[in-house]
């Protein structure tokens, strides 16, 4: 039997299903009681599967709502582009077009319940947030070494300078025309060697 007639135990995934268990999990989570109000049962009648279903593909609650909170964030690829300040433009407007998506407010429950669900949010922190941050710092690093940055930039301050930027309005708030571009430009006037 080859590889791709062979079938492994039990039935097959659905995507439909997947991808249903996802929305009802982002649609529980963007309600006002948002971690709290996720349940295993309550996802399951939501997206109109069985319990087993979503055990099946999570083994728990905060690995779901882990997942759920990924598929809203574009992952952030290493644009390598001609400049640092074009790979930040990028990545800006990545994450300025985040907001527009329709379960952006998630992030704001998860994060505004840090404290009560601390291991959910450092799972979050360390599977979503950390990625991202390393594209960042990656082309910050590639701007030192080019010498379009200055030696002595904290990096990590810098990564914080350009994400609290685009993420401390809430997202019901809209960013107007060229905010990412404004941000890129005023930090690079800081860090920049000219």
């Amino acid at each position: 039997m080859t590889r791709a007639t062979a079938r492994t135990p039990g039935r097959p995934r659905s995507e439909r299903a997947e991808k249903a268990i996802i929305e009802a999990t982002l649609d529980l989570l963007a309600a006002e009681s948002g971690v709290a109000g996720v349940s295993i049962e309550a996802v399951a009648a939501r997206a109109g599967v069985g319990k087993t279903t979503i055990y099946r593909r999570w083994p728990n609650k905060e690995g779901l709502i882990v997942e759920a909170l990924a598929a809203v964030k574009t992952p952030l690829h290493d644009p390598a582009g001609a400049s640092v300040r074009d790979d930040l433009l990028a990545i800006a407007r990545t994450m300025r077009d985040e907001r527009g998506r329709k379960h952006a407010r998630c992030f704001w429950n998860v994060v505004g319940g840090a404290e009560k669900h601390p291991e959910l949010y450092a799972r979050y922190r360390q599977v979503v947030i950390e990625p991202r941050r390393a594209v960042i710092r990656a082309v910050l690093r590639r701007g030192i070494e080019r010498g379009e940055v200055r030696a002595d930039l904290d990096v990590d301050v810098a990564i914080s300078m350009i994400v609290g930027s685009l993420a401390t309005k809430t997202p019901m708030e809209e960013l107007p025309d060229g905010y990412a571009d404004t941000v890129v430009d005023t930090l690079l006037r800081g860090i920049a060697t000219e």
